[in-house]
């Protein structure tokens, strides 16, 4: 019997088929599902910000930023028996969620963000982005299955989408 594993905002988990990832709520934030295909290991992450590099108070939550989470989710996978050469991933999220009238700051700009500093990353890290569903103004809930690569994307007054 396969187990869908819960990963948290700014959280990431790891799995093995048959097993997979799910997320909930993602608005601004960005899910990255990455899998190994031949060893079907597979992972989650949900990045809430994408730069890490402002935080100065000494604590870090590595899962909370798109530049530590996805490294720290490929290190993960590895430590299962993942490699890195075989990965790919898929990504969902970074709307823009609300939007302030005259408000040219990049606070309301926060899901492009993520998701241009995700595929930053990702490409730093030579993982192909497969797929995606990103920006818009409505939140994403994700469930990722390892095992096939399938990233089920569901949303508000929207049909079921697989990627």
């Amino acid at each position: 019997m396969s187990e869908i594993i819960k990963v948290g905002m700014a959280d990431l988990k790891t799995c093995v088929s048959p097993n997979g990832v799910t997320t909930l709520g993602l608005g601004s934030c960005v899910g990255i599902a990455i899998r190994d295909p031949a060893t079907k290991i597979g992972g989650l992450a949900h990045v809430m910000l994408p730069d890490s590099t402002a935080i100065r108070n000494g604590y870090l939550n590595t899962a909370k930023f798109a530049d530590t989470g996805i490294v720290e989710l490929v290190k993960q996978m590895e430590k299962m028996g993942a490699k890195r050469s075989r990965m790919v991933a898929k990504i969902a999220g970074g709307a823009t969620m609300f939007s302030f009238q005259g408000d040219s700051s990049t606070m309301g700009q926060v899901g492009q963000r993520n998701v241009e500093a995700t595929k930053a990353k990702l490409r730093e890290l030579n993982i192909p982005i497969l797929a995606e569903d990103t920006g818009a103004n409505y939140g994403r809930t994700v469930i990722f299955y390892p095992e096939t690569g399938a990233f089920h994307i569901r949303s508000v007054g929207k049909a079921e989408s697989i990627i």
